[in-house]
């Protein structure tokens, strides 16, 4: 899936991210539903919020693939936190596991923080959406 990157001279250049992607003409649209850190038995397991991370963008990436796409295919995150802060601090290992599952493929994105998530002791959640050839 080849995307066209839209990002206006005037709003700065993103890093980790894209102001906006364009998908092909005659794409399937798939909407991912907000995928937390629960592991197989649903129960979240990971403890730190950049385990929680991994195992949330891998939640995605299941679905994804199980549709038929690609990392490469999604264009857009929507992600909540419950600790913005616990995000700025943990950027540098998120980049590292974010680079490992996704390569240097980078969705439009909007971080949002929450109070709290559905899923008890979520500290994350990922929705996407992809454009499946």
């Amino acid at each position: 899936m080849t995307f066209d990157i839209i990002n206006p001279e005037s709003l700065g250049v993103p890093r980790g991210w894209n102001h906006a992607l364009v998908g092909p003409a005659g794409g399937q649209v798939l909407f991912v539903a907000g995928q937390t850190a629960v592991a197989a038995g649903g129960r979240i397991r990971a403890s730190s919020f950049v385990e929680q991370w991994e195992q949330a963008l891998t939640n995605v990436l299941t679905v994804v693939r199980a549709a038929g796409g690609t990392p490469e295919d999604i264009g857009r995150f929507t992600i909540y936190v419950t600790d913005l802060d616990a995000y700025r601090d943990g950027r540098k290992a998120i980049g590292v596991v974010y680079r490992r599952l996704m390569g240097r493929h980078y969705p439009a994105m909007a971080l949002v923080e929450v109070k709290r998530l559905v899923d008890e002791g979520a500290q994350i959640e990922i929705e996407a959406t992809a454009v499946l050839p």
